[in-house]
């Protein structure tokens, strides 16, 4: 009996923890990088919606205020990246990048 508690609940610890990668890869948004602007800290960004700012129908080209310039030298003009990003007082910023998939 003590066995069958201690599989349902590895169980369970593992359908949790599948479900938080499956949210986190969620709010993950595509793009294409369309320029680099390192002196002023932005790059542009073709992409598909972004469902962290609830823009879950649009996709358009947009700069993006980048929040730490070592995302700058993952990518370069051309590349397909997989961002998050968020609204903050400086404006919608990139938190996270990598190259796409």
């Amino acid at each position: 009996m003590k066995t069958n508690k201690i599989v349902a609940a590895a169980f369970s610890i593992s359908l949790a923890f599948a479900s938080a990668v499956a949210i986190a890869q969620g709010a993950m948004a595509n793009g294409e990088v369309k320029k680099i602007d390192e002196a002023a800290g932005k790059i542009t960004l073709k992409h598909g919606p972004i469902k962290s700012l609830d823009m879950q129908d649009e996709s358009m080209t947009m700069v993006f205020r980048v929040q730490d310039p070592a995302m700058f030298k993952q990518v370069k003009v051309g590349d397909k990246v997989q961002f998050e990003a968020e609204r903050t007082s400086a404006g919608i910023t990139i938190t996270k990048m990598q190259k796409g998939k």
